[in-house]
């Protein structure tokens, strides 16, 4: 009701709503950890397209999985993914290389890269006095200058910059610099007076180009490559102590910080005991992982015995390896982990298909490769599929298919209800969307108005999936159900600040096994 009511006439008053949109979030976010020669250590990196990888994180390098995966990924239609770069920093008592950073003093100046690595090595610090500009201001230009006689080109400048803090225009050279460079970081002695040279004035837009081999970064170094299944990349991944008996934290737990992911995959990783610690970390996040057979494996009879080695619910597993072209070696066929084919396998069908459908078929072909890494006959994948193993196999008309939709607990002797990828998949979907849409509930009265509340908002949710055809039945009575009252929410919950909400679904199972039935028909005898 209005504040005050003095005059006779109509007054117009604007209600809240008691609609809350629930909107469905991603679910093929992808989340890539592994080896690469740059590109940030402390934490995981966002990219959107291939390029953007290949800027980040030197793209593909013939020592690692990672860039060929996340290569992989964005070709069969994925279309994001966060990246966790894995350096050494563990000198084992001197025995091995650790991941340095280049840096490079200039006067007062001193210029680190962004992250460690050779790459810094390549480049140059100039700087200059600008004509026409406020005293005590430079030019900062980042110069790319390799050896082996390639032009020097100025890939970052920095016009206009000063040393002196609080100069009220924002142009002190530490805040500028870490605003707008994706190259390098500065720091400033205290103490002493900038070093600027003064030899070559110039205008902003006319300084000619002159590095000096004096103020080159240097000292960068990748550190020894970290491959899956050694120890050290073990150490890294899951954490540890190092050589001086320092805690070493997961690499796995920077993703603690990502908003959102929905895959995880480690390129060529198929050590059993760390993708078990991989796949419940994956059950905390309501997260899917995919995971790699072990390329060693070159009769399927070594898998009958001990199946994929996982038995969680939120993960699938993949035979064999994909044979594909290497890019960096003249296009000659080389096999490559299955992890990043199928995490862009998934993200195609969730964009054409939607979560529900099995990411699997005649619609999977894979793009960019030659075959796979062994041929598998229909009884030998029959072998394979009752324990829960995906195979990849190629044919005739349809190319290279992804030939399974299992997760790792969907061994028939389980009996699991979450026996497919594309139901877990779903209920991860569902749980994650409404997690996200019921924010607004907290600390709201508890009681049947809040309750019809949700019922409306939620309800609306499942509906719209329903509708999509996300679930079996012919009516949503059949195909959903939402229930929050006086029954899911006793008085004594009511007392304790609880409120329950009941959210069952039919899901979709993947027509796994076709049956046609043909019958003779007998001639018709007139009588």
């Amino acid at each position: 009701m209005p504040a005050t009511l003095t005059y006779p006439g109509v007054y117009v008053e604007e209600l809240t709503s008691a609609v809350h949109t629930i909107t469905g979030v991603a679910t093929s976010i992808a989340a890539f950890i592994g080896w690469a020669p740059r590109g940030p250590v402390d934490k995981a990196r966002l990219v959107l397209n291939w390029s953007d990888f290949n800027t980040n994180f030197g793209g593909l390098d013939s020592r690692s999985y990672l860039g060929y995966a996340v290569y992989h990924f964005f070709n069969n239609g994925g279309q994001s993914a966060y990246i966790l770069r894995m350096a050494n920093t563990d000198s084992q008592n001197g025995q091995a290389e650790v991941a340095q950073t280049a840096s490079v003093a200039v006067g007062a100046l001193t210029f680190t890269a962004l992250n460690p690595g050779l790459w810094a090595n390549d480049y140059q610090i100039v700087i200059k006095n600008q004509t026409g500009s406020a005293k005590g201001r430079f030019r900062v230009q980042v110069v790319y200058a390799p050896q082996g006689g390639v032009p020097p080109t100025v890939v970052e400048s920095f016009e206009n910059v000063g040393i002196s803090a609080p100069d009220g225009q924002g142009r002190y050279v530490v805040d500028v610099i870490e605003k707008g460079s994706s190259l390098i970081r500065v720091t400033v002695a205290t103490g002493n007076p900038v070093a600027v040279p003064n030899d070559v004035p110039a205008a902003p837009n006319a300084a000619p180009v002159s590095p000096s081999p004096a103020n080159q970064l240097s000292g960068g170094k990748e550190g020894d490559v970290l491959t899956p299944g050694t120890p050290p990349f073990e150490k890294a991944l899951l954490g540890g102590k190092d050589s001086s008996n320092n805690d070493i934290p997961s690499k796995y737990s920077q993703l603690d910080y990502v908003d959102l992911f929905n895959l995880l995959c480690v390129p060529g990783e198929t050590t059993t005991s760390t993708l078990s610690t991989l796949e419940a970390y994956c059950e905390q996040k309501r997260a899917f992982l995919i995971a790699d057979s072990d390329p060693g494996i070159a009769d399927y009879h070594n898998l009958l015995s001990s199946g994929p080695g996982l038995t969680g619910k939120n993960a699938a597993f993949y035979f064999p390896w994909v044979a594909a072209p290497d890019l960096l070696n003249n296009n000659v066929t080389r096999n490559y982990p299955p992890c990043g084919f199928v995490a862009g396998m998934y993200a195609t069908t969730d964009s054409n298909r939607g979560v529900w459908k099995a990411p699997a078929g005649t619609e999977t072909g894979l793009v960019g490769v030659s075959g796979a890494a062994m041929t598998l006959s229909n009884s030998e994948n029959g072998f394979l599929n009752p324990i829960a193993i995906n195979c990849i196999r190629k044919f005739p008309v349809y190319g290279t298919v992804i030939w399974g939709a299992r997760t790792t607990q969907g061994n028939d002797e389980m009996g699991s209800q979450w026996k497919y990828i594309p139901v877990r998949r779903m209920a991860l979907f569902i749980e994650e969307s409404l997690y996200r849409g019921t924010q607004w509930v907290v600390f709201e009265p508890n009681d049947e108005p809040l309750w019809a509340q949700i019922r409306l908002n939620v309800g609306a949710f499942m509906h719209d999936l329903f509708r999509q055809g996300a679930f079996e039945g012919q009516t949503p009575k059949d195909a959903y159900l939402v229930k929050c009252d006086k029954e899911t929410t006793t008085q004594n919950d009511i007392n304790r600040g609880i409120v329950n909400i009941l959210v069952g679904f039919a899901p979709l199972k993947p027509a796994e096994f076709v049956v046609l039935q043909i019958q003779q028909l007998a001639g018709q005898i007139q009588t």
